[in-house]
């Protein structure tokens, strides 16, 4: 699944203008550790990893070999490469904890890019290039960023001599952008022992900068919504235009069309969802304040629900969301339609099955000639993590230290990362990465994909301090 890049909705959108200039200030230091790391991550970024031309292979070996290095047993280390897939192996890896009763936790990401057309960039998509005070280049921020740090991460804690009082799991897995194959599912499927945890970290996540670089809010993101395209199809036996009849496969598919437009399914809050407007209602407008309000008490408040489903990321972390995104239908001009399709692109709210949606868009449809089919087959029913206080209060304490007064605000992602195959294999996956960014997007799979070097040096310091919580030990 393609990661979507979260924006902060609402009222909050306005206090984070687009950083049009692309200019940052940079750290005013810049430690030798943090020298270190930027070695390591110009190295993985340097590393193509597009699905057309690239090698995940090639930077889960490097990666690899930067453990081993540094210490770890080559036992511990291992590129998982699977029949037919020669360039798309994953990096696991295992800092061993002291305590064998105490459950692992797992350090996510994926290491394949969206493709990148040097053509169309300003500068190379592949090379690392600090400037303006950010960082350039594709996978720069999703989500190489978030790779370099655990890896470095892992290197740190090695050879600083800290015994974890559980085994630290490193995944960096390929697959994620394309679709084609998955790191992440193939490890869960055939490899449980190298990934199997209590819970996992991964991307999803970020914090926002205003218009001055200043951090507005860190967010958590505590589940996503599940991805699934339907077919609907009607067939007639056609004729001649010149001889039309009652039952033409344009009108009728339209008419369900306009049926399953004009529904909202049911709202439905999850820990993520109900802890993001109780902490947002000091963030926005004292009328969308009073709504999140009303609305946490009583989600049917129909007045309140109004107000906030007005905002289009707002109405869609609250509910599933079907729309429709294509249609094709006919065969000739001067003939009536044999067959009408449509897709309609389903963002389905955690822990809902899918086989209950297609069943409502059929009731909806209210047509026995519309046939609905999933697209492709479901992607597994992954259920929100549990925002529990041993996951979201090293967090908390975490960013106080770098980000005092910042409020920490969990969210559901309403896109989709490899977290929704962990969730579903029972190992609770939550986003965060404390890295902070514009509300643009920062060129997240689009050109000139940046990230803002301050920032990504200080999601280190970040990252690197919350391991250490999560995992015990000295």
């Amino acid at each position: 699944m393609k990661r979507v890049v979260w924006m902060t909705a609402g009222a909050l959108m306005a206090l984070a203008t687009t950083a049009s200039a692309q200019t940052a200030e940079p750290p005013k230091t810049v430690r030798p550790d943090q020298l270190a790391f930027r070695d390591l991550y110009k190295e993985l970024v340097e590393i193509n990893t597009t699905l057309s031309v690239g090698s995940c292979t090639a930077a889960a070996e490097a990666m690899g070999a930067r453990l081993k290095a540094a210490g770890f047993p080559a036992e511990d280390v291992k590129v998982v490469v699977a029949d037919g897939h020669p360039k798309e192996g994953s990096l696991v890896a295992v800092l061993k904890g002291a305590d064998a009763k105490s459950k692992p936790m797992l350090l996510l990401a994926h290491i394949d890019v969206v493709e990148a057309n040097r053509a169309d960039w300003t500068r190379d998509p592949f090379k690392l290039v600090e400037e303006n005070g950010y960082f350039f280049g594709r996978g720069t921020s999703d989500d190489k960023a978030q790779a370099a740090i655990w890896v470095d991460s892992l290197v740190r804690l090695k050879q600083s001599g800290f015994k974890p009082k559980r085994d630290i799991k490193m995944a960096l897995t390929c697959g994620e952008e394309s679709q084609a194959y998955n790191g992440i599912e193939d490890l869960v499927k055939n490899h449980r022992p190298l990934v199997d945890a209590e819970f996992a970290l991964n991307e999803g996540a970020d914090g926002l900068l205003d218009e001055h670089d200043k951090p507005v809010v860190l967010e958590v993101q505590g589940g996503e919504k599940v991805y699934q395209d339907f077919t609907l199809t009607v067939t007639n036996p056609g004729g001649h235009s010149s001889r039309p009849v009652p039952a033409n496969a344009i009108y009728q598919l339209s008419a369900a069309l306009d049926r399953i437009g004009a529904y909202s399914f049911p709202p439905r809050f999850n820990d993520a969802t109900r802890g993001y407007f109780t902490r947002m209602q000091g963030r926005v407008t004292p009328p969308q304040a009073a709504a999140m309000k009303a609305l946490v008490t009583d989600i049917n408040d129909s007045a309140a629900l109004k107000t906030v489903a007005a905002d289009p990321m707002w109405n869609s972390m609250l509910r599933t969301t079907c729309v429709a995104t294509m249609v094709k239908a006919g065969h000739a001009p001067n003939a009536l339609p044999q067959r009408a399709e449509a897709n309609i692109n389903c963002r389905i709210l955690p822990g809902t099955p899918v086989e209950e949606v297609r069943a409502k868009l059929a009731e909806v449809a209210a047509d026995p000639a519309v046939a609905i089919a999933l697209t492709n087959p479901p992607n597994p029913v992954s259920p929100p993590p549990p925002l529990t206080p041993a996951i979201m209060g090293p967090i908390e304490k975490e960013a106080a230290k770098l980000w005092p007064g910042v409020p920490v605000v969990p969210i559901l992602l309403t896109g989709a990362t490899d977290g929704v195959h962990t969730n579903a294999a029972g190992i609770p996956t939550y986003g965060v990465s404390g890295i902070f960014g514009s509300s643009d997007g920062d060129g997240i799979h689009g050109l000139n994909e940046r990230v803002r070097v301050k920032s990504l040096y200080d999601g280190r310091d970040f990252l690197y301090a919350l391991i250490k919580d999560y995992a015990g030990g000295k």
